[in-house]
């Protein structure tokens, strides 16, 4: 047995891109990095992820990885096979058992047998993972002091930006 891992024991002559392998080129509709749209961009992404990133607040309340969380936000809207929760996470089946397998541990969720493939399981969740599927949900999705701070006027201009960013119809949101 190769001490190599997996992906050199296929082909060990295969060499690996580095960063700066990586071409430039910028995708289209793309902006450079100081115009006003990267501005804006990064203001949002400072405000979403660095300044009221909800995900460790979510994963110590519940005591759970991100991907678990995950998984429960996903079943909110009923069973899926192990497949569909897999393609669901973008994770690949192996974990996503291993994902469940926690979460029935837990008494989070629950698998039985699919009604109309025996060979298939459904996943679904319990009483206890409802309840904290719903604790995920309202903790992630709780606006942050600032947005709530924001006047009448603002926070609909806000809205209606949102929105169109978002490809909604502007007066679709509520």
């Amino acid at each position: 047995m190769s001490s190599l891992p997996r992906a050199d024991r296929r082909d060990p002559t295969r060499s690996f891109a580095t960063v700066a392998d990586v071409p430039r080129s910028e995708p289209a509709g793309s902006e450079p990095a100081g115009s006003e749209p990267a501005r804006v961009w990064r203001r949002i992404r400072a405000l979403v992820i660095d300044r009221n990133e909800r995900r460790r607040e979510v994963c110590e309340a519940l005591d759970l990885s991100f991907i678990r969380v995950k998984a429960l936000l996903a079943l909110q809207a009923g069973a899926l096979t192990l497949g569909e929760l897999a393609a669901a996470l973008s994770i690949d089946r192996p974990y996503t058992t291993l994902t469940v397998h926690e979460l029935e541990r837990r008494g989070l969720a629950e698998r039985t047998v699919h009604p109309d493939d025996r060979r298939s399981k459904l996943v679904e969740l319990t009483a206890s993972g409802r309840m904290a599927a719903r604790l995920a949900d309202d903790m992630l999705n709780r606006p942050p002091a600032a947005l709530v701070a924001l006047d009448a006027a603002d926070l609909a201009a806000l809205d209606r930006i949102t929105a169109l960013l978002a490809g909604e119809h502007p007066d679709a949101t509520s």
